[in-house]
């Protein structure tokens, strides 16, 4: 590990710090996760910070640097052993899920941008039904962190998530590959996957009210139209609330075999405005602030018409910074250029699907360490 100065390239307005920035007495400047909020900032810590810079340790051998993509997909490995175990009917004490959900937990403190990247440039990592509970655990674990949840509740809250289908795993592989319309037997069955699943739980060794209530409720809705129970407004927990938004996200998102995944922008609008009856408002509010209008990851074309991937969260929903891959001219870029969409000329024009933007590219290449698989 060396210690050394900040480069100019790695600071912007609205990034958060991803490391300790300390002065040259040793007095610590900003800690790490610090959001940049001012171009004086930014000149401050370029003119005093000194951090320390990892980066040597990774090329040691034995050592590895962290990474949150690398995190996500040990717990989608681990997800694919333990759930079918359960279903089987065997007794999983709660402490062998622990450690899968601080994996994902631990994937979003080391780097939330690359977990929200995760679930739209990951799709590939294991099966949907258990890919699709991870990503829908990220989010969970964004919003309960958003909502300052103690420890315990965050927890009960993506052990929730990461088993909420469980009670449908052994026909969750029908239902992603079926194009046509459900019959009355389907339409039962998926209308049972809650109970099912809370009844599978239990009999593995799960206790946890709280986990075993989010699980139960996280396909009902504030206005009584959700299932198994139809619950109404205060009656449905609030981790079971978080969990259906993000598990409504993640799906319209997802690519399926019927299907092409909606645009990010596009899934998000149609959840508050289609369903805006059965969501809890102030926690869809507080989706779209973590989120953005324009998702981690969405494909966009610039005003001046390079094209990119959205990479960080901005100072507003509606500016998040942006690597432009493809100049304005339609030739690949050499080098990814960091834009701030709260310039005019790099202002967002469009949002591009996969197919439109065209775009290949690995996910270190724009995130860095902690997007290496």
């Amino acid at each position: 590990m060396t210690i050394r100065r900040i480069h100019a390239g790695e600071l912007a307005l609205g990034l958060s710090l991803p490391w300790d920035v300390h002065g040259e007495a040793g007095g610590l400047l900003a800690k790490v996760g610090h959001v940049i909020r001012s171009e004086h900032q930014i000149e401050l810590l370029l003119a005093r910070g000194m951090i320390a810079d990892a980066s040597d340790d990774e090329r040691r051998p034995g050592t590895e640097a962290p990474s949150a993509l690398r995190m996500l997909n040990r717990a989608t490995s681990g997800l694919a052993l333990v759930l079918p175990a359960i279903v089987a009917g065997q007794v999983i004490a709660q402490d062998q899920l622990a450690p899968l959900a601080q994996l994902v937990e631990e994937a979003v403190a080391l780097d939330a941008d690359v977990a929200l990247a995760c679930i739209l440039h990951n799709q590939g990592a294991g099966d949907f039904a258990v890919r699709h509970s991870v990503d829908t655990a990220v989010i969970a674990t964004m919003l309960a962190r958003a909502l300052k949840l103690d420890d315990a509740a965050l927890r009960s809250v993506v052990l929730a998530a990461l088993s909420m289908n469980v009670g449908m795993l052994a026909r969750h592989a029908h239902f992603q590959h079926k194009a046509d319309p459900l019959d009355a037997q389907e339409r039962a069955y998926i209308r049972a996957h809650p109970q099912a699943g809370v009844d599978l739980l239990r009999a593995a060794g799960v206790t946890d009210p709280a986990w075993l209530q989010a699980v139960l409720q996280h396909h009902e809705n504030v206005d009584g139209s959700g299932y198994p129970l139809g619950a109404t407004g205060a009656e449905i927990g609030v981790g079971a609330r978080l969990i259906m938004l993000a598990d409504r996200y993640c799906a319209r998102v997802s690519r399926r075999s019927y299907r092409k995944p909606l645009l990010p922008n596009v899934a998000l609008r149609e959840m508050l405005m289609a369903e805006k009856a059965t969501l809890d408002a102030p926690l869809a509010s507080l989706l779209v602030r973590e989120l953005g209008i324009y998702p981690i990851g969405t494909f966009v074309k610039l005003l001046n018409g390079e094209i990119g991937v959205v990479t960080r969260k901005g100072l507003s929903a509606a500016t998040p910074h942006v690597q432009s891959l493809i100049g304005p001219r339609g030739a690949r870029l050499d080098v990814p250029l960091r834009r701030d969409t709260r310039v005019d000329l790099h202002a967002i024009r469009e949002v591009l699907s996969a197919e439109q933007a065209g775009l290949q590219f690995r996910p270190d290449q724009l995130w860095g360490r902690s997007a290496r698989v």
